[in-house]
């Protein structure tokens, strides 16, 4: 085998830092079948041979005593900048009293061998840590590359879930007029108060995104409820109602049937909010008549951005309100009970949230 060959295999280039040239040739001679030999006559220019040779560099066999700098403010310059941690350094000297061994090995240095050095005890030293190094360097590799497989896999399955959302949400707009803008402006308002308003208050980015991605969904039960009765032109009879009401648990009882979804972080606020986002701040809404902060804020969010969409917007019974009723209805409490928190932060960003109606009016 040549000797190219042998330093690739081995892993690259061995720098020799010493200030006599006898010594790093009797280094040299040692390692050069195995590695591509570096030399540096001072410590000065070793650092800057470490930082050159970064990428190729396989360890650096140190003297102690040299000008301009010593062995030992090599040493901590390395150290400093993390390289230890890197490379493997060893100290070749004839210095080798207990404050030189205790500093340089306090500071990371491999080993110490001592001047004179014999050839196969130091070679054989030198490699096996080579050898460890290089095994890491292979392990972290390994492990990165899988945590990179991973990381794309769990990327997949989170597009796919967010793909099952959206098309859940689209199949609920082939059956109704109002639901396929109407969810994403639901979306865009449940979002826009908990990114802009004290109530998102302790959510990360992540949880806001995650729960306006959920909101898209608090209509899904009405997959469930007859053509009929869900494009009705006129009012609901009391009957029709209680069927039209049944979307919420129906909604609830949907998500629960699909596994993949579990996987989703936006699932746990899916749920809740399309069986709970009819509930009331009085307790008179449905289907369980909770009441207060036994309401989810999530849920409290949507109820009001469902309201208000439904009565700033067309629907198969009725026109669009002016923009004065629509607000008027909503603080009166003709449309329901909201906490008093929730209505006054929905209030704050209310003119900007205004602007998704008039843009639509005029295109």
């Amino acid at each position: 085998m040549s000797k190219q060959q042998t330093a690739a295999e081995c892993g690259g280039t061995l720098l020799i830092v010493d200030d006599d040239a006898i010594n790093r040739a009797v280094l040299e001679n040692i390692f050069s079948p195995y590695y591509t030999i570096r030399e540096a006559e001072n410590g000065a220019e070793g650092l800057r041979a470490v930082r050159e040779e970064r990428d190729r560099l396989c360890a650096v066999l140190l003297d102690v005593v040299m000008p301009q700098l010593d062995g030992l403010e090599v040493l901590r310059r390395l150290h400093r900048e993390g390289e230890l941690a890197r490379v493997p350094v060893f100290l070749i000297t004839a210095e080798t009293g207990d404050r030189v061994l205790k500093e340089a090995y306090g500071l990371g240095v491999m080993d110490v061998i001592a001047k004179p050095v014999v050839p196969y005890v130091v070679l054989r030293r030198v490699q096996s840590v080579i050898e460890l190094f290089q095994a890491r360097r292979r392990l972290s590799r390994t492990v990165e590359s899988q945590q990179a497989r991973l990381l794309e896999q769990a990327e997949r399955m989170v597009r796919l879930s967010q793909g099952m959302i959206e098309s859940l949400a689209t199949a609920i707009e082939f059956r109704s007029e109002e639901s396929g803008d109407h969810v994403r402006r639901i979306c865009s308002i449940t979002t826009c108060l908990l990114d802009r308003t004290e109530l998102g208050r302790g959510l990360s980015r992540e949880d806001v995104r995650h729960i306006g991605l959920a909101a898209i969904l608090h209509d899904v039960g009405k997959i469930a409820v007859p053509d009929a009765i869900l494009n009705k032109p006129g009012r609901l009879t009391a009957e029709e109602f209680e069927i039209m009401k049944t979307h919420t648990v129906q909604g609830a009882a949907l998500l629960d049937r699909i596994p993949q979804l579990h996987e989703h972080p936006a699932y746990r606020y899916a749920r809740d909010i399309a069986r709970h986002h009819h509930e009331r701040w009085d307790g008179r809404g449905y289907p369980d008549g909770l009441r207060g902060d036994e309401i989810s804020l999530p849920a409290q969010v949507v109820s009001l951005a469902d309201v208000y969409d439904a009565l700033s917007c067309k629907r198969v019974y009725k026109d669009a309100f002016p923009r004065e009723t629509v607000l008027e209805m909503i603080r009166s409490g003709a449309c329901g009970v909201f906490n008093p928190r929730l209505l006054d932060s929905f209030l704050s960003v209310e003119e900007g949230l205004s602007r998704m109606y008039r843009k639509e009016e005029t295109a």
